[in-house]
C-alpha cells in the first residue's frame, strides 16, 4: 500500500532498506515558505536567542560587577599580567568603573567560577521531568513557562547580588531550574511537527537561536554595562523574555491537528509523514531498554564531551579576553561573541546540507549524523590547541577561537538531534536524559577553569584549552564507533509493528 496522498511516513523496523535505514518517500511536499512549521521554527529560534541571552549575560556582566582581579594581594607585591597591557593602560586599574550608586563586589576567580556554574545546578534538575511531561502533554506550555519563569527571575539579579553571593547563587540555580525544560520541550514538539525529510533543517534552525543569542547578547551586554551600568543588563534581558512569551502563547500549538492557522495541505502532509510516531508516548516508557541502548549511551557521552568545550568558552571566554588579552569591555563582548556568529551560520547551513544528503540517499541517516559530528568535534579540538599556543597574539587567538566554534556548529545536525532518529516518540524524554548528562560540563567546566587559572597565567589557560580539546576528541571517537541513526526496536509500539505487517501484506496482495 502506498503512503496516503503520496506523502512519506516514518517506518518501523519492519519497513527498512537494505542498510537498515527507514525508507522515506518524498513526492508532493507543501512549500515551507510562510508555513506553520517554519513559523514555529522561527519562534523557537527567537526563544532560544532569549534563553541564551539570559544564560550568558552574567559572563560579561561579571567583568563589570567585580571591582578587582585579586581582592587580597600579597604585601609589597605588584600585579602580574600574563600579557603586556596595551599602550596607555600600564598605569590603569583592573577595576572596571561603574556609574555612581552602582555596586561592585570583591569576588575572586573561584567565587566567580561557582557563580557562573550555579545556573547549571538547577538546569540539571528539570531536564528529564521536562522531557517526560512534554512527551506526554506536549511541549508548548513547558517551553513557554520555562522561558517566562527564567526571564522573571532574571529581573531580580541586581537585588540578589546586593544581598550576597549565596542569594545570587540560589537565584541563578532557580533560573537554570526554569530553563531546563526548554530543549526537551523543543524536541517533543518537533517529534509531532517535523517531517523526517525536514528534521535537520527545522531543528538546527530553531536550535541555532542559542548561538545567535550568544552572539547578540555578549557584545550588547558589554555595551549596556558601559553606558547604563550592569543592572540594566538583567532588566532588559528579563523584559525581552517576558515579551517573547506573550507571542509564544498566542501563536503556537502543540500539534498540527490543533493549530488554528495551518493549511489543510500542510497538516495532512505533516501527519502523514510522521505517522503514529508523532503522538504522545503516554505515561509508560521503556526505561530498561533505554538503559541498555548502546546508541543512546553514545549520544549521552558524546554530548557531554562536546559540551565541555562549548560551556568552557561560553562561561569563561569574556574572563580570558579581559584578564589575559586586556580587551576593553565593548571589544571583549564583541570578540567573545564572534565565534557564535560562525556557529550559528554553520549549524543552520549544515542542517540544509544534511537533509539534502539524506533525501538524495547519498548517505544513510547514521552516516550523515556521524560525518557532521566528527566534522564538528575533531577540527574544533585542533583549533582549541592552536589557541593554547597563540600566546598574547590577539589576532591569532580570536581567529582560532572563531574557527573552533564555527566548525563545532556543524555537529548540531549530528549527535545533537540524534534522539529523534533512534526514538521519535520518546525524543523529548531522551533529550531530557542526554541534556542532563550534557549539562554536567556546564557545572564542572567553569569550576575547573577557575581552579586552573587562579594565578591568571597563560600556562593555566593552556591547561583549560588542552582539556577541552582532549575531551572533544574522545567524544568523536566514541560516537564514530557506537552512534546510530536507526529507529530502535524498543521505540516502536506493538500496534505500529502490527500495522506495518498489515500494510506489507496488503501491498503484496495488491
Amino acid at each position: 500500500m502506498a503512503p496516503p496522498n503520496g506523502y512519506s511516513i516514518n517506518s518501523t523496523p519492519l519497513d527498512e532498506s537494505e542498510d537498515g535505514e527507514p525508507l522515506i518517500e518524498n513526492d508532493r511536499v507543501p512549500s515551507a515558505c510562510c508555513s506553520a512549521r517554519l513559523n514555529l521554527a522561527f519562534l523557537m529560534f527567537l526563544g532560544f536567542s532569549v534563553v541564551y541571552g539570559l544564560r550568558v549575560n552574567l559572563s560579561v556582566a561579571m567583568v563589570a560587577m567585580v571591582n578587582i582581579t585579586d581582592p587580597t594581594p600579597a604585601p609589597n607585591s605588584s600585579v602580574f599580567h600574563a600579557c603586556p597591557l596595551p599602550a596607555g593602560m600600564e598605569n590603569s586599574s583592573d577595576t572596571f568603573p561603574q556609574q555612581d550608586g552602582i555596586p561592585q563586589y570583591p569576588w575572586d576567580s573561584e567565587t566567580q567560577g561557582w557563580l557562573l556554574g550555579a545556573f547549571f545546578f538547577g538546569y540539571l534538575c528539570t531536564q528529564i521531568p521536562g522531557g517526560y511531561l512534554s512527551g506526554h502533554y506536549g511541549g508548548s506550555i513547558f517551553m513557554g513557562l520555562g522561558v517566562l519563569g527564567t526571564a522573571a527571575l532574571t529581573l531580580l539579579t541586581p537585588l540578589a547580588a546586593q544581598m550576597g553571593i549565596y542569594w545570587l547563587f540560589a537565584l541563578r540555580a532557580l533560573e537554570g531550574f526554569g530553563e531546563g525544560v526548554t530543549f526537551p520541550a523543543m524536541m517533543a514538539m518537533w517529534a509531532r511537527w517535523a517531517p523526517p525529510m525536514e528534521r535537520s533543517r527545522l531543528m538546527t534552525l530553531s536550535g541555532s537561536g542559542a548561538n545567535f543569542g550568544a552572539f547578540v547578547s555578549l557584545p550588547l551586554t558589554g555595551y549596556i554595562c558601559q553606558t547604563l551600568g550592569w543592572p540594566a543588563v538583567f532588566y532588559l534581558c528579563g523584559g525581552a523574555g517576558c515579551l517573547w512569551a506573550v507571542f509564544w502563547f498566542i501563536f503556537v500549538s502543540d500539534d498540527p491537528r490543533t493549530h488554528r492557522r495551518i493549511s489543510e495541505e500542510e497538516k495532512d502532509y505533516i501527519i502523514s509523514s510522521i505517522g503514529s510516531q508523532g503522538t504522545g508516548h503516554g505515561w509508560s516508557v521503556p526505561l530498561l531498554p533505554m538503559l541498555l541502548s548502546v546508541p543512546l549511551w553514545a549520544i549521552i557521552v558524546t554530548q557531554m564531551c562536546a559540551n565541555w568545550s562549548y560551556y568552557t568558552l561560553l562561561t569563561s571566554l569574556p574572563t580570558y579576553m579581559n584578564n589575559i588579552l586586556h580587551f576593553d569591555l565593548k571589544s571583549n563582548g564583541f570578540l567573545s561573541a564572534l565565534p557564535y556568529l560562525g556557529a550559528w551560520l554553520a549549524s543552520t547551513l549544515s542542517g540544509v546540507v544534511a537533509d539534502s544528503l539524506i533525501e538524495k540517499k547519498v548517505f544513510s541517516v547514521t552516516n550523515v549524523r556521524k560525518i557532521f559530528t566528527i566534522t564538528g568535534l575533531l577540527p574544533g579540538a585542533a583549533f582549541l590547541l592552536a589557541v593554547a599556543y597563540s600566546g598574547c597574539s590577539h589576532i591569532l587567538t580570536v581567529t582560532f577561537l572563531t574557527l573552533s566554534t564555527t566548525i563545532g556548529g556543524t555537529s548540531a545536525c549530528g549527535v545533537f538531534i540524534n534522539q529523534i532518529d533512534i526514538a521519535p516518540r520518546y525524543a523529548g524524554f531522551l533529550l531530557g536524559i542526554t541534556n542532563t548528562f550534557g549539562t554536567i560540563p556546564g557545572v564542572l567546566a567553569p569550576i575547573a577553569t577557575g581552579y586552573f587559572t587562579e594565578d591568571h597565567t597563560l600556562a593555566g589557560w593552556r591547561k583549560v584549552f588542552w582539556v577541552a580539546a582532549g575531551v572533544n576528541v574522545a567524544g568523536a571517537i566514541i560516537y564514530t564507533l557506537f552512534g546510530s541513526g536507526k529507529t530502535q526496536p524498543w521505540a516502536v509500539a506493538e500496534e505500529e509493528v502490527a500495522e506495518a505487517e498489515k500494510n506489507r501484506s496488503t501491498s503484496i496482495i495488491t
